[in-house]
């Protein structure tokens, strides 16, 4: 379990195709600091293993993890290449604090930037997602945008919107994100399970 609250931005140093699995490897400055072989780490919204830890070094410490096709394919994973900057943040501790909202790290899809504007000091974003990932999002609710805790300020015909605040845009992938990129997606938790029990 995830926060939304993003610890880094890691650097990513490589991404290599096996059969059936996918290789990526992050180095990692802060979250690599305190973490063991099979720790959970989000990356971009996605839980993933630390499979393999490198030596520290002054320039941070590689982590490797292994992807499944399931992974790559439902995510934007396939659109990062080296040197590109993903979110990082550590499992949510049990004596934690919440500073966002719960995200699982289980992404749900991915979405495409439609609009990505300065308004003052702060910038408005949004993301066209497909039909089944909008019935689950809501006016004023949680969504984690490449794993980042936000708060949806409107809908839009073909998904929402979001503000950003310079903190946020300093502190994540977003400051190196435009027009026409892939985020991962994940709809609040609660959402997915009124849905259900809904339908049953």
């Amino acid at each position: 379990m995830f926060t939304g609250i993003i610890e880094e931005c890691g650097v990513v140093e490589k991404v290599v195709r096996l059969d059936g699995a996918i290789q990526l490897v992050v180095r990692s400055r802060l979250c690599s600091k305190k973490i063991k072989l099979g720790d959970s780490i989000a990356v971009n919204g996605c839980c993933l293993t630390a499979a393999h830890l490198g030596p520290p070094s002054v320039r941070g410490r590689r982590i490797r993890f292994d992807l499944l096709e399931e992974t790559w394919n439902r995510t934007s994973f396939s659109n990062v290449t080296e040197g590109s900057l993903v979110n990082l943040e550590r499992a949510l501790r049990a004596d934690g604090r919440l500073g966002g909202h719960f995200v699982t790290g289980h992404v749900d899809g991915t979405g495409s930037i439609r609009k990505w504007n300065q308004q003052g000091n702060d910038h408005i974003l949004e993301i066209d997602v497909s039909p089944e990932l909008r019935r689950l999002i809501v006016l004023k609710g949680s969504i984690a945008v490449d794993g980042i805790s936000l708060t949806v300020a409107g809908m839009t015909k073909g998904g929402f919107r979001i503000w950003i605040i310079p903190f946020t845009l300093e502190m994540t992938v977003l400051k190196s994100r435009a027009v026409g990129d892939l985020v991962n997606i994940e709809t609040d938790i609660i959402g997915k399970y009124v849905e259900t029990l809904m339908r049953r």
